[in-house]
């Protein structure tokens, strides 16, 4: 690891910059180092891909922690964090053995049996895909951890062989009623059992592997489809992927959360995709047939004669499809037009005849404006 940059300074960017500067400078780098813009260079390859890797890292909040204080071991691959992969894991949250309701004296409520089964918490991951990947869908292996019954006991928490055994101070009921005398009488209060901990249970000889939890925290890696069109920020939810119930409760949730990178050419805006398209001075006064990059490969377009730049024309169902797969959006390209730089003299002069032998009615723009300045100003 110690070959490797660091991610700031492959973006460019400062430690502590934000998520919209570390956004910018992505875009700008990968745009400099574009294959597209260098075909066969591969110093522009590499460069291109330490980009995609520095912001896969910098732009998700829990691999970015995890970077800031460890460096590039935090996010390495051998440390389970799938970092330089587009899986990733953010650390599942989880409450284990939350009560689920309190006791009291008045109007309090009686607490629940703690042998009930009770359903495991759900657990959250991030998965970081391309742009290609959100809008055509995509199958992708992601690490998460969650809480399951320990293999070794069967959940028990008592050493195999064993079984745990009632708690003789509640009866297994995990509470003790308790009188109190007031000035209003003899009232009658429900708490937790001391002896067992509120669980009903007694574990003499815990088991070695969940030292007597019944439970283990462990890592998995699974494949899921991603569906065409999601979106950046949206999430997909997995039914019982969470963590593991409690008392043969079934198990909670996994939610997944979408990372999308941004592309280096393309821009999304709902289902539509948004690009630049750079012409030369001449194609766009003399018309060309040229090529537009889309999200399904290149496509040949006609230029029209005297196109002006910020024209805008539409690439119908070129975009990206709806996420119930109803229909898919357009792709809008806006045109661009490069000034020459470096003329030669021989150039100069072309150029210098071209505009001696130009006229008003070549300039709609221009004459217009200057018929505006005449009115204004009467000259």
């Amino acid at each position: 690891m110690a070959d490797k940059r660091d991610y700031y300074e492959v973006l460019g960017v400062q430690k502590g910059a934000s998520e919209d500067e570390i956004k910018k400078a992505f875009r700008k780098k990968a745009k400099m180092y574009h294959p597209d813009l260098h075909p066969d260079d591969k110093e522009a390859e590499k460069n291109f891909k330490e980009v995609n890797e520095a912001y896969e890292v910098l732009s998700d909040k829990d691999k970015k922690a995890r970077y800031d204080q460890f460096g590039h071991a935090g996010v390495d691959p051998s440390y389970g964090s799938g970092a330089g992969g587009y899986g990733t894991y953010t650390g599942g949250f989880d409450v284990d053995d939350i009560l689920s309701s309190f006791f009291g004296g008045f109007g309090g409520r009686r607490q629940a049996n703690p042998n009930a089964p009770r359903r495991g918490t759900d657990v959250e991951t991030v998965c970081t895909i391309s742009f290609e990947e959100a809008a055509k869908g995509c199958k992708k292996k992601i690490s998460f951890q969650r809480i399951e019954n320990c293999d070794e006991c069967d959940g028990s928490g008592a050493k195999k062989g064993t079984t745990p055994k009632t708690c003789p101070n509640c009866g297994g009921s995990g509470q003790v009623k308790m009188n109190s005398r007031t000035p209003f009488g003899v009232v009658q209060t429900t708490r937790a059992c001391e002896n067992c901990g509120g669980k009903g249970r007694i574990v003499d000889n815990p088991c070695p592997r969940c030292d007597g939890k019944g439970r283990i925290r462990k890592t998995h890696d699974e494949s899921f489809d991603i569906p065409a069109g999601i979106d950046d920020g949206q999430r997909l939810s997995v039914s019982g992927r969470g963590n593991a119930g409690i008392n043969h409760g079934p198990a909670g949730d996994l939610y997944i959360s979408i990372n999308v990178r941004p592309h280096p050419i393309f821009e999304r805006r709902g289902n539509d995709v948004y690009c630049e398209l750079p012409l030369t001075f001449v194609q766009a006064c003399l018309g060309a047939e040229v090529v537009v990059p889309t999200l399904d490969g290149k496509v040949s377009y006609n230029i029209k004669e005297g196109t002006q730049p910020g024209d805008r024309f539409r690439l119908k169902g070129r975009g990206i499809p709806s996420l119930n797969g109803r229909g898919k959006g357009d792709q809008y390209v806006t045109v661009t037009i490069e000034v020459p730089k470096n003329l030669t003299k021989r150039q100069k002069e072309l150029l210098q005849e071209f505009d001696g032998n130009s006229s008003e009615k070549n300039y709609q723009n221009r004459r217009g404006f200057f018929n505006k300045l005449k009115e204004l100003f009467g000259e």
